[in-house]
Order: structure tokens, then sequence, then C-alpha cells
């Protein structure tokens, strides 16, 4: 029977090269080397006679399919039926027992018979190989939360291996839940968390079914944080033939750094679009320059050098007065004067308390020359962050300054400034918005 050529094209006779292998007999070169196919479809060699007949244990689904054309020809080639070794030489081409050919066929016919289309691929898949080990997952809620921690543990206390666990949780039969701290609040946090929320409403839609709150335009937020020069792993976007950049340092636990005390307020704008108001009142290293005490490689005696201010309650009081105050007044809209300006910060220990004699006095002042009254208020004690500095804003300063590479102090402090005087003012806005 001369089959078709379905990219399966058998050898023609005679053709075949004969080797001799290590006992002297005559083997053919098809029945010693066993192509990738074979290996990767498991075929199994029985012996008939003195030759080994190769089988395969199956077939792939598109070798399936080419068997059920090769039949599907014969059958219409002698009129509807087989011959007597039809199938037999089908299987003996394909390498595999008769009775997986004629499966085949009937799984073909049974189809063509119910109007369905031919689908003769292998259905094993899901339904055989290793059976997967029966755990009762409902223990897990009676075990500790301390004793399931990782994969390992929990599988210690089901007594299952690792592996045979995680592949449930690859299943999304277990979920993987991060956990963190939260503070004990008494009854006094809840009552101040919600008295600062009640604060914050506009007094106009207090009668209302949906309250409102205030726009925020007269608060002014301020809060310090440390700026470093560079962080100790970075990621950079290179070319393969682009040589790996060297950063070095002389101890990388001590990169430069500088705190910065920052005020901004909600940007204001007019009908057609545009900023009439930038919210950015300033920013104000803490730091000082004080001149080298002894010559050194880098710098001889007496040279002015950059150092951090340690930053406590008098130097907070001192930066507010002197920095903050008279900037607010720079920068605040003339057209809004009768309102009330109120400074927000956190209760962190070294800011100054909204009762300070020496802020009374410096608004009172302020207040006579200008018109401005202002208010310093503070967070509740345990309360989340409230303040779009740090929930948003300092974040992405930090991100525009890493874009430069300053080599002194000077530099970096410039850097920042820069940076703050640039900032977009609809990000800023955007900030508000969102918090």
């Amino acid at each position: 029977m001369v089959l078709p050529d379905l990219n399966f094209s058998p050898p023609e006779e005679g053709i075949i090269p004969e080797v001799q292998n290590a006992e002297g007999h005559v083997q053919e070169e098809q029945d010693i080397q066993m192509d990738d196919q074979d290996v990767q479809m498991g075929v199994k060699e029985e012996p008939v006679g003195q030759r080994a007949v190769r089988h395969r244990k199956s077939l792939s689904d598109r070798d399936r399919f080419a068997a059920y054309i090769a039949m599907h020809f014969q059958c219409m080639k002698n009129g509807g039926k087989f011959d007597r070794n039809d199938k037999k030489d089908i299987a003996s081409f394909f390498k595999v027992d008769v009775q997986i050919i004629q499966r085949i066929w009937k799984t073909a016919m049974r189809q063509l018979a119910n109007g369905l289309e031919v689908d003769v691929s292998c259905k094993r898949k899901g339904r055989c190989g290793r059976k997967s080990t029966n755990i009762d997952l409902s223990i897990v809620r009676t075990i500790p939360l301390n004793q399931r921690s990782t994969i390992r543990s929990l599988a210690w206390q089901l007594a299952v291996s690792p592996t045979t666990l995680f592949r449930r949780f690859t299943m999304d039969l277990l979920k993987r839940q991060s956990n963190s701290l939260k503070p004990a609040l008494k009854e006094n946090n809840k009552k101040e968390r919600l008295e600062f929320c009640m604060s914050m409403i506009d007094e106009r839609t207090r009668g209302d079914v949906t309250p409102k709150f205030t726009y925020m335009h007269n608060m002014v937020h301020i809060d310090e944080k440390w700026f470093y020069m560079t962080k100790k792993d970075r990621n950079y976007y290179l070319l393969p033939e682009e040589d790996v950049p060297i950063r070095s340092i002389q101890n990388k636990n001590c990169i430069g750094k500088v705190m910065f005390l920052t005020a901004v307020a909600r940007p204001r704008f007019n009908n057609a679009g545009n900023a009439i108001f930038s919210g950015k009142i300033g920013i104000w290293p803490f730091v000082k320059e004080i001149p080298a005490a002894r010559r050194s490689d880098n710098r001889p005696k007496g040279t002015l050098e950059i150092k951090s201010i340690k930053v406590n309650r008098a130097v907070m009081r001192e930066f507010i007065i002197e920095k903050v105050l008279p900037a607010i007044v720079a920068a605040w809209p003339t057209d809004d004067v009768g309102q009330t300006i109120l400074i927000q910060q956190d209760n962190a220990t070294p800011h100054i308390l909204p009762n300070d004699q020496a802020f009374k006095e410096a608004v009172i002042e302020v207040a006579a020359k200008t018109g401005l009254t202002m208010k310093l208020i503070q967070q509740p004690a345990n309360n989340p962050d409230l303040n779009v500095l740090d929930l948003g804003y300092f974040r992405s300063l930090q991100s525009l300054t890493d874009r430069k590479s300053p080599k002194t102090l000077h530099d970096f402090i410039q850097g920042v400034e820069k940076e703050f005087d640039e900032y977009e003012v609809y990000k800023l806005n955007k900030i508000f918005l969102r918090v």
C-alpha cells in the first residue's frame, strides 16, 4: 500500500543503509537511531524474532490528524472500505500499535455521525499522570497565624511537603496576605480623629444631607524630610555594548544628606485655567556654614563647610518665625486677606505647639502689618498622615532630584531648591485633590 505524502514520507525500498552492530549482525540504521520525536513520544521496543519493532505509546495531535487523513484517503480509494492490512500499514508507518489507529478512526466516525467537526486530538491532558495529594485545607483555619507565615511552616503543620503546598498556592487555593502593625487607638484618639475631620467640613454645608469638605485654599502644609544625594542601588538602561557604570563612595552607609523644611499650599487657578497662585511657599535646608577647624587633603584650614543642624523645638521655632511666616506673607494672594491661614503640621517632637508664645507674638505682629491672620494646627496623635508632603509631594520631589549627580552638598542643595522652584503647579494641585 502506498500512503499519501503527509510530510512523513517513508523511505523508499532498497536504499536504507545497513550497518553492523557489535555482535556482527546486520541491522538497519532505522532500527539503531531513534529520532527526537520517538524519544518525546515514549517509544517502546518489543522483540519480534531477531528484530525489534518499536511502538510509540501515543501520538501528537498533529500525527493523529495525519493518521486520520491517511485512513480517510485509503478508505475513499477502496470505495468506502479498508483492505485487510490497511490500518496495520498505517500503524506501522506511524510506529504505533494498530489499536491506536483504530481508536482514532472510531472517534472520527462517531463525530461525523453526530454532525460534529472531526477532532482526534489526544484527550489525556488533565486526566492522566500522577494524581495530586488530597489535602484538607479547611484545617488551615485552626492553625495559629504565627505558625503559617511561610509555606514551609504551614506545610509542617499540615504534614505535607512544601512543594505540594506551593502547588495549591499556584492554583489560587491559598493566598499570601501582607500584614502591617496598626496603632492601638484609645477612645480619646478616636474622638480626636473625628473632631479633626469634622473641622475640615465647610460650615455652610453642615446642615445639608451631604456636607462637603473645604477646598483647603487657606491651608499651608509644612513638614521636614531628609533628601539624599544618591542611593545605594540604582537602575540604568544601557545598550548591550555599553559598560556597566561604576559608582563609588568612601562609605555607603554615610551617603550625603540634608534635611529640608518645606511649606506648600493648594494652588489656585482663574476661570481660564491659568495659575494665579503656585502654592509653593518655600523650602529651606537645616544647614549652616562653619570654617574648617584644621587642614586636610581636600581643603585648607578655614574653608567654609556645610554642616547639618540638629533639629529641635528651638530650631523649628526659629525657622517658622523667621522663614515660613515671611514667605507666606510674600507669596499669599493679595485678594485673600480676611481668611485665617491654617498652618498644618504633624505632632512630631521637634514641632512647636499651637499655643507657643513666641509664635503667637510673631503672628500678631504679622497681622498688624499685613492683615493676615494665621493659626497653627496639629494632626491628632496616632492619626493617619493627612499632610500632602508626606502623601506624595516629597516622593515626587526626591525622584526629580535623583536625576542629578551632585558632587558636593552645596550643589546638592542648589539642585533641590531648583527642582522645588520648577515643580509643575498642576502636579501639586493633583496631590491635593488625591489626598
